[in-house]
């Protein structure tokens, strides 16, 4: 289990509610004071990460501490940034007439299911391909569960779309220069929100290799960020949970998607063990169920290694609350 910190990305994900951006927290914090620079980033919508720092953080880089950045991606605000890119760019391929209808398409697209997790999944890409160039380690602590197993299959329905577009592309300027060929010139037909309305291009712009040239680079991104996820030597997923019942359950069902992906789950972290030295009858009670429970995650998860670590008296905030959890996490590598 040793060596994660040593990784160049390392996920931490779960269930709702199991600690995972603690657990993140703690692990980039001990990796930053052991000497690698290291960029924390929240992909949960309900950030937390500035909750455990006791700093805001927001969409920005911040220093947290020597050695240590955090990030908070909004997924609302990546995708109004990524539509206004995109309006901004059909702008300078298409004619004004077709303004209004690019934007209210646009719109509408902007409102459908999966928008703000497809914009969050691009800048996961960016920060995936180009982090590593200015950090040493990057620390994702993602969403639930059921949205990190969606975040990971993107990739694969993205490329699907792109290379879609890529041949519809292809075939609209096929018929452009047929048009042209038969009509002796300039095409007034075709599809003009495919932006390839014009057989010859408008002076000092080719609207077909644009547009074909932005899909691959997009195709490009994702590809690279796909391999350095599923590349073990690079790559790193911790799975967090609590020990009990619907937690145990969810990480069963998570650990078998992402190993059918392919991901290269490395370790597991039990969070919140009552410690032996709690008295009282209740504790007690809690103590004989959690151990019915631990004894479930040994059978269930016999070939996966796993961290214990003890619930703490308080609440972990701040560097030093963080720091008692880093230092319960050596056998991940931290």
């Amino acid at each position: 289990m040793g060596g994660l910190v040593h990784r160049r990305i390392v996920f931490f994900g779960g269930k709702g509610g199991v600690g995972k951006t603690t657990m993140a927290g703690a692990f980039a914090l001990r990796a930053a004071e052991g000497g690698r620079s290291c960029l924390v980033v929240s992909t949960d919508p309900a950030h937390s990460l500035g909750d455990v720092f006791d700093r805001t953080i927001g969409d920005r880089e911040t220093c947290l501490a020597p050695g240590l950045f955090g990030l908070e991606i909004d997924p609302d605000g990546e995708a109004d940034r990524y539509i206004a890119t995109v309006k901004q760019t059909m702008r300078s391929l298409v004619r004004p007439h077709l303004y209004a209808e690019v934007d209210r398409q646009l719109d509408l697209a902007r409102l459908s299911p999966g928008a703000a997790e497809a914009a969050m999944l691009e800048r996961v890409a960016a920060l995936m391909v180009d982090a590593p160039g200015r950090y040493d380690l990057i620390v994702f602590d993602t969403a639930p569960t059921g949205h990190t197993i969606r975040l990971l299959s993107l990739p694969e329905v993205m490329a699907a779309w792109t290379e879609g577009m890529l041949r519809h592309q292809g075939r609209s300027r096929q018929l452009g220069e047929v048009l042209q060929r038969l009509g002796g010139g300039r095409s007034r037909g075709g599809d003009e929100l495919s932006l390839i309305d014009e057989a010859e291009p408008a002076a000092g712009r080719d609207p077909a290799s644009r547009i074909r040239g932005i899909l691959l680079a997009r195709r490009t991104s994702f590809a690279r960020a796909r391999r350095l996820l599923l590349d073990p030597a690079t790559t790193a997923f911790v799975l967090v949970l609590t020990p009990e019942r619907l937690p145990i359950l969810e990480t069963g069902r998570a650990l078998a998607t992402l190993r059918r992906f392919e991901v290269p789950v490395a370790a597991m972290v039990v969070n919140r063990l009552i410690p032996a030295s709690a008295d009282g009858d209740f504790l007690r009670q809690r103590r004989e169920q959690q151990a019915r429970y631990l004894r479930e995650i040994d059978d269930t998860f016999a070939d996966l290694p796993r961290q214990a670590v003890e619930l703490l008296p308080g609440d972990v905030h701040g560097l030093d609350g963080l720091r008692r959890v880093g230092a319960a996490l050596t056998a991940l590598g931290a």
